[in-house]
């Protein structure tokens, strides 16, 4: 089976540092359109028109600063933090003073916000509040008195940037709790898959080497109580399993990362549907009896082959418990939305309560070799068994899957 690695990155902070770069753009244009509709206002045009050089220059030449948090480094955000105050403080020099007391906008306008904004960005709401504080210092020198409106403004930017800030804060916390989540549904699925494997395989055969070395006694007696440790210490690894932690990329703008794996078998397709019958085929025996449809019962791969081998896990359960002269039939119905197979035998069937208590000591036969698979395709799995008539397992698969093995 070839693995396929799927990289899943979440980042709630991309789309904002994508806003903060339009923003940016737009408010240097609007603080030099500013300048241009109140030109009169300005005593000394020529240190206006210097700084927004300065300004234009800046900004354009930093956009790809702002395009993640890794770029975004703490040098750049102490310049740019500079150039927005200088602005701020120059304004008196360049301006008369109708320009101050009618509360004109200063030299750099709302540009200073988004200053401010890539330090809640980039540091949560502690570095928000560090910015806002020189800004607010240089709109009360600028303004000369603590006038209502520089007060109102002043508050704003700091009320503003600490809550982006802080959401950006929480927002980084549900992304790595979302990110932990998936990553244990993965590892989850994927122990289930090994268990639904192994208890086809191995557990089986270690429990007939079990049984056959307490027959044969001597030797093999001693070989076949190794058997029986080794098949309950893996019983018990399987059930309990292990889940990797959760990893979270080094550059914040990249969020968190889920690596999920997938299973692909080697040289199949998934493209094309599979004919069930060909998959039960092999299950045919003296003992076994196939009734199958004429035409081709065609699902998804994945299904396909899931449901084929939930029906091989049904019959190793009449082998094993049914007895050697049991006989089973398989019965395959191609209903118009799914495909249903029925699995009956003429055993004694299963006491009641039998298979909780399988369950309960690690045997997951049913539990994940039949139901979890028919769970993981979005289908069913209805086991009924009247003690002394036998068993019946019936399963039920959507030809369009619903569940994730369809969805590879």
């Amino acid at each position: 089976m070839a693995k396929q690695v799927r990289v899943m990155r979440m980042s709630v902070e991309q789309p904002l540092w994508r806003a903060l770069t339009g923003y940016r753009v737009l408010t240097m244009l609007y603080a030099v359109g500013l300048f241009a509709s109140a030109y009169d206002d300005f005593d000394r045009p020529g240190i206006a028109i210097a700084y927004y050089v300065v300004l234009c220059v800046w900004t354009l030449a930093t956009l790809p600063r702002v395009q993640n948090a890794a770029a975004c480094t703490k040098r750049f955000l102490a310049v740019d933090l500079a150039i927005a105050v200088t602005g701020i403080v120059l304004t008196p020099l360049v301006v008369n003073d109708h320009h101050i007391d009618s509360g004109g906008p200063t030299l750099p306008s709302i540009w200073t916000a988004g200053s401010v904004l890539a330090f809640a960005i980039k540091g949560g709401w502690r570095w928000a509040a560090l910015a806002s504080t020189p800004v607010a210092a240089a709109n009360l020198i600028e303004r000369g008195h603590p006038a209502r409106d520089t007060v109102h403004n002043v508050i704003l930017v700091w009320v503003a940037s600490i809550a982006i800030g802080y959401v950006v804060e929480v927002a980084r916390a549900s992304e790595r709790t979302l990110a932990r989540a998936l990553e244990i549904e993965a590892a989850t699925r994927e122990r289930e898959r090994l268990a639904r494997d192994i208890h086809d395989s191995v557990l089986q055969v270690l429990a007939m080497v079990q049984r056959r070395g307490a027959v044969m006694g001597g030797e093999a007696a001693e070989l076949g109580r190794m058997a029986g440790e080794q098949e309950v210490a893996l019983r018990t690894l399987v059930s309990g399993g292990l889940t990797s932690v959760s990893r979270v990329s080094r550059d914040a703008a990249q969020g968190a990362v889920v690596h999920v794996v997938d299973d692909e078998p080697d040289g199949e397709s998934a493209d094309g549907p599979l004919d069930l019958r060909a998959l039960l085929a092999p299950y045919a025996s003296a003992k076994v009896s196939l009734v199958e449809p004429g035409a081709p019962v065609p699902l998804p791969p994945p299904a396909a082959r899931e449901l084929a081998a939930a029906v091989g896990a049904a019959l190793d359960n009449v082998h094993r418990h049914a007895g050697e002269h049991a006989r089973a039939w398989i019965l395959v119905e191609d209903e118009p939305d799914e495909v249903i197979v029925t699995v009956r035998d003429d055993g004694p069937g299963i006491a009641e309560g039998r298979l909780a208590q399988a369950e309960g000591e690690g045997r997951l036969g049913v539990a994940q070799s039949i139901r979890g698979r028919l769970r993981d395709l979005g289908g069913s799995a209805e086991l009924i068994s009247p003690p002394g008539q036998g068993t019946e397992v019936e399963l039920k698969v959507p030809k369009v899957s619903r569940g994730k093995a369809g969805q590879r």
